[in-house]
């Protein structure tokens, strides 16, 4: 039986692709965003505790309360800006799916939904399901003076219409590893101000930045926390991916809409996770003990490229840094990544890939993304690999 397609141009992500590469040529992964070592044995062991308990029914929809007042505290102590655990604050299956019920809550048919790309992949298709258009605003690409991929707000400027409804920010930013400083909140500032356009800020790595450098959150200035969902994810601090436990803190109206999606799409998150993770992450250490953890490994993987005929660029934020491979190969992003998996047998991922287009010439800058959320092991593997090319 044959249907009309909602999404015809999407098909298996470039992470699929890639790791499916890996194992048929048992390749070095550096490509997906997944830590290749446990979580915690004291967290492990909550999780048990409270299966053990018999947390293991329906929590509310909107997350357990003990959940919610832990993460409030924590939002307010970083940022100064208090959410009501009652009416702000949504525990939700992952990022993903917090992005997904923000989208489908407050974007109607032809409504326009600003991107910075290169973007994370599970925007475009949240904004096509709710009927939205994607308006493509693409980042400033490294240079001699910016090692770092950076938003240029006077094209995001020029690109509002009196149709823009939404606009989703990334920062620590997913593939660049680009954060902001307060200069991208006030440039935003102005922007938005006088409108109503919602913004959707995507802050998954908030505990992973560098160089002693702060995360902006946009839950931290007042103008914009009141037009924002702000949304994050346990699974990059608790190195639980798999887990899917993320949350949204948001103005109470905002709230009430996405609730509204949220109870349809998933009702409600696993409760012995949420019971562990209410316990795990009141200890402060649980995060802010993660940049020293992820430099560490961030450092290393910069100095093992240095080692070969890749150009490591900075990376302020993330669990990810990118490499120039110019002077390796002439080859497009996906080209040159299909070729190093085959030939050397490591997986990386093509910042190509972040991008709607991902063949044009201005989604091609000669630079590949890894992921150093690895073992050391697996960095040395790597690593000696790349020096054989």
């Amino acid at each position: 039986m044959q249907i009309d397609s909602k999404l015809p141009n999407v098909g298996p992500t470039i992470f699929t692709t890639m790791s499916k590469m890996a194992v048929d040529y048992q390749a070095i992964n550096l490509g997906q965003g997944f830590p290749d070592f446990n979580t915690q044995p004291d967290l492990l062991a909550l999780v048990s505790k409270a299966m053990l308990d018999g947390k293991n029914q329906y929590p509310v929809m909107s997350g357990i309360l003990e959940l919610r007042q832990v993460i409030s505290q924590k939002v307010e102590s970083l940022y100064g800006k208090y959410y009501d655990p009652e009416t702000e604050i949504t525990i939700t299956s992952g990022a993903t799916e917090a992005i997904m019920s923000a989208v489908l809550a407050t974007v109607r048919t032809g409504d326009e939904v600003i991107v910075i790309e290169p973007s994370y992949d599970c925007y475009v298709p949240a904004i096509m399901l709710a009927g939205g258009i994607p308006k493509f605003v693409q980042m400033s690409p490294p240079s001699a003076q910016n090692q770092n991929f950076s938003i240029d707000w006077n094209k995001v400027k020029e690109a509002i219409t009196n149709k823009t409804r939404l606009l989703i920010l990334n920062s620590p930013h997913n593939p660049t590893g680009a954060i902001f400083d307060a200069a991208d909140l006030d440039a935003l500032e102005s922007i938005v101000i006088n409108t109503n356009i919602i913004v959707l800020s995507d802050e998954v790595y908030e505990h992973i930045v560098f160089d002693h450098l702060k995360h902006q959150s946009l839950a931290s200035r007042k103008t914009l926390a009141e037009r924002t969902f702000v949304i994050s994810s346990f699974g990059k601090t608790t190195h639980t991916t798999g887990w899917k436990v993320g949350y949204c803190c948001a103005p109470a109206s905002l709230t009430k809409e996405l609730r509204k999606v949220h109870q349809f799409v998933v009702f409600t998150v696993p409760s012995p996770f949420q019971h562990a993770l209410a316990t795990y992450t009141n200890n402060q250490n649980t995060y802010l003990s993660l940049p020293n953890f992820y430099q560490e490994k961030r450092d290393y993987l910069t100095a093992g490229l240095k080692q070969t005929k890749f150009i490591p660029l900075t990376s302020p934020g993330t669990f990810f840094l990118l490499a120039d491979y110019s002077n390796i190969s002439d080859q497009k992003e996906s080209d040159f990544s299909i070729w190093l998996a085959k030939t050397h047998g490591v997986v990386v991922i093509p910042v190509s890939a972040f991008y709607s287009n991902p063949d044009h010439i201005d989604s091609n800058h000669k630079l590949v993304r890894f992921c150093f959320a690895k073992q050391g092991t697996t960095l040395d593997e790597a690593i000696q690999r790349l020096q054989r090319i």
